[in-house]
């Protein structure tokens, strides 16, 4: 028996203690997705043309060394982070990393031929896939507006390319075996004082109802449409507001709201919103991100709000219909570790939430007796988690704490 395996054997005799099955818990991490973003490896450069300049508001920021100089790279560095997540993974695309097979194609032609290698890929790692339309760092959005433009022929463009984009998540659904999820965000919006704040959500409703024309069957492909508060150049107005898009779902089949961390005010939290949508049977998609300030999308940390997230998840037995991925780009430090890092938190956080006695906390709270219910809540930090996550490391054949003595 390993020094890991002994040292679990005495956490799980402690958590037991208070009627946690730390097997039962294991169980349930390994098998639930996250959903992994490909653009932290690269700084959300793609393949479409090496040369594109990030626009739409995004930034990533920092200069450390080791960004990938081509396709073979990436994919090379790529892979080294998927060697450090353990549990079940899916790996989130733009559209921009495709492969045009040297066809002379603009995001609007796109298909899933454009994307076949990465399901060879997916297939040979035994993970998933989700996508996102690249409503951003092209010609055609330029003026900064996509899908709200007044201009008809930028407009057509974007819903075109998201048309097509729906296409490949089902494309993906189908030769993958389980259903990916097609995420919208577009970048739009005003710097500053916007007189008519209606006409660009009439333009944006309009836009994504012929977007979504096309039935989709779930079983392959669902759709989500992700807010922001504000961002780089759009300060005052955004049209996509969570608000926007709470409502457009509701009127959507196979449509779901996603909720980044990083696209709220400052001292928002997302944990406190699902259980809102969990109480009218609606999904989410999730992307765990850290922002610090504003939306910056820092590399995601085990720190608090990253666990109350996880912990409103597991309290409402959410996992099958609140969809967790990870959204940020950090170019200031080592972009395969920091892929790594954030995965790996995002999973702690989620095993940290099946480690409480949820039914028991629950049933404090319903007596009423809320001394109790604080004082078990704050001893329940003291326990041995982390010896349960390394023994989750050893069954996934992941390198636990050891990883970092190999960094440079």
């Amino acid at each position: 028996m390993s020094q890991t395996e002994k040292n679990y054997q005495a956490a799980r005799e402690l958590y037991a203690s208070i009627g946690v099955d730390t097997d039962k818990a294991l169980e349930t991490l390994k098998k639930t997705p996250i959903s992994v973003h490909c653009w932290q490896i690269d700084d959300l450069q793609g393949f479409e043309n090496p040369d594109a300049v990030l626009t739409g508001g995004i930034a990533a920021t920092g200069n450390a060394p080791g960004k990938p100089e081509s396709r073979e790279e990436y994919m090379a560095n790529l892979n080294q982070a998927l060697d450090l997540i353990p549990g079940a993974t899916k790996l989130a695309l733009h559209a921009i990393y495709l492969d045009k097979h040297g066809k002379d194609i603009d995001r609007d032609e796109i298909g899933p031929e454009e994307f076949s290698e990465w399901v060879d890929f997916a297939k040979s790692r035994n993970i998933g896939l989700d996508f996102n339309p690249t409503y951003f760092s092209h010609p055609m959005s330029d003026s900064g507006y996509t899908l709200t433009s007044r201009d008809e022929s930028v407009r057509e463009f974007w819903i075109n390319h998201g048309k097509c984009c729906r296409r490949i998540g089902e494309y993906f659904g189908k030769e993958l075996g389980q259903v990916c999820i097609t995420n919208h965000w577009i970048g739009d919006g005003n710097k500053d004082y916007t007189i008519d704040k209606l006409t660009p959500r009439l333009i944006l409703k309009d836009s994504l109802d012929q977007i979504f024309a096309e039935p989709i069957d779930p079983r392959y492909n669902i759709d989500s449409v992700e807010s922001k508060v504000f961002g780089l150049g759009s300060e005052s107005y955004v049209p996509g507001s969570h608000e926007f898009y709470t409502n457009y779902a509701l009127t959507k089949k196979n449509c779901i709201v996603c909720m980044d961390a990083g696209h709220f005010h400052p001292t928002e939290s997302i944990a406190a919103k699902f259980s809102s949508y969990l109480a009218f049977g609606q999904e989410l998609m999730l992307h765990v991100s850290r922002p610090v300030r504003w939306d910056s999308d820092h590399v995601v940390m085990l720190d608090d709000e990253t666990k109350a997230i996880m912990e409103e998840i597991v309290r409402y037995d959410a996992l099958d219909r609140i969809h967790i991925g990870t959204d940020y780009f950090d170019a200031s430090i080592n972009r395969i570790a920091a892929t790594a890092i954030g995965a790996r938190n995002a999973r702690k956080a989620l095993l940290l939430a099946l480690l409480q006695p949820t039914e028991e906390l629950i049933q404090i709270e319903r007596e009423g007796n809320l001394t109790k219910r604080l004082a078990y809540y704050e001893e329940l930090k003291a326990m041995p988690f982390g010896l349960v996550w390394e023994m989750f490391c050893e069954m996934e054949n992941v390198p636990g704490r050891t990883w970092i003595s190999e960094l440079k």
